[in-house]
């Protein structure tokens, strides 16, 4: 789980992470930490949107043909969609204060427009209603979300990173919002005493003392942050040769995977872990390390074998790449 998130920090563009697993192994509280890991961006001052001051191909209506945009740096976002929103606190809607107060039709921005730029998380992503699937699935595709109501129409852009965590026991998650995942990781509850011991140990840490359990750890975060950064620098350069592109290939078709996403994933994933450890180049070695949570959700179900997505992708990767 938690190299799934690295990895999607280091290549935004991989898709997004989906956790499904038990109750109570951490998967919100990890989602939500990475925040603290992101490293800052660059955005342009007073901008709901946080456009790049940099790329002005991405810019939304306010931001559009202005000249001498300020920058400055600032949190990446790390959005929470609760279940329980409604269709305008998602994609926004009439500002009403500014409608009754001055008589001005005002767009007051939703969800989709603060996590621009950054990761969207939605918890118990399964039970999440149709109609906010279909949203989502519009908007992940264009990367712009479209508001047409009350007189209003309005463009802006809404890129950012899904991620979604649940437990499998409470639902099936549709398969077209399923594919919009890049990796998808199972979480466990652990089955070693020392393991169990020590996130008890930790958790009533955080408990009695926030602020010192924070400074204990911050350290370490700051190293962690800056192999993101450095993973992101470094991730334009690091090569792909043909031998990692063919272990790709043979696998996705051993497994019967749809399409090439697959591929596509699996390279994609294999280069952000190279750059996240600090490699030159993307080999086998980092496909085969990969290639679980890349292809465990795109497996077509097999009637005649009863083993888990992720065992059978295990066993193609000892087959094919031993």
């Amino acid at each position: 789980m938690k190299q799934a998130l690295l990895i999607a920090a280091v290549d935004p563009t991989i898709g997004g992470v989906l956790i499904f697993g038990d109750r109570g192994t951490g998967k919100s509280t990890a989602v939500r930490a990475l925040a603290g890991l992101l490293p800052r961006m660059r955005a342009v001052a007073g901008c709901p949107y946080a456009c790049d001051p940099d790329r002005p191909a991405g810019h939304c209506p306010l931001c559009q043909g202005r000249q001498g945009l300020k920058g400055k740096l600032v949190p990446v976002p790390v959005v929470d969609l609760p279940l329980g929103a409604t269709e305008d606190r998602v994609v926004g809607a009439l500002d009403l204060e500014k409608a009754l107060n001055l008589g001005e039709k005002a767009f007051e921005p939703g969800l989709l427009a603060r996590a621009n730029r950054g990761f969207l998380y939605i918890d118990e992503v399964n039970l999440l209603e149709d109609h906010l699937v279909d949203l989502l699935l519009d908007v992940a595709a264009s990367g712009v979300n479209t508001v047409e109501r009350e007189g209003l129409s309005v463009r802006h852009p809404a890129r950012f990173v899904l991620v979604g965590s649940g437990n499998p026991e409470e639902g099936e998650l549709r398969p077209q919002l399923l594919d919009r995942f890049g990796l998808a990781v199972e979480v466990t509850t652990p089955a070693d005493v020392p393991t169990r011991i020590e996130v008890v140990r930790r958790r009533d840490a955080y408990e009695r003392d926030p602020a010192g359990f924070a400074i204990r750890h911050a350290r370490a975060e700051k190293a962690l942050s800056r192999r993101v950064a450095e993973g992101r620098e470094r991730l334009p350069h690091v090569a792909v040769p043909d031998a990692t592109l063919e272990a790709a290939a043979r696998l996705c078709m051993a497994l019967g995977t749809d399409g090439l996403r697959g591929e596509l994933t699996l390279m994609r994933t294999a280069r952000a872990l190279a750059a996240y450890e600090g490699e030159a180049e993307a080999g086998v070695g980092h496909v085969r390390r990969v290639a679980p949570s890349v292809l465990r959700h795109r497996l077509r179900r097999n009637p005649l074998d009863e083993s888990g997505s992720t065992a059978r992708v295990e066993r193609a990767v000892a087959e094919i790449l031993p």
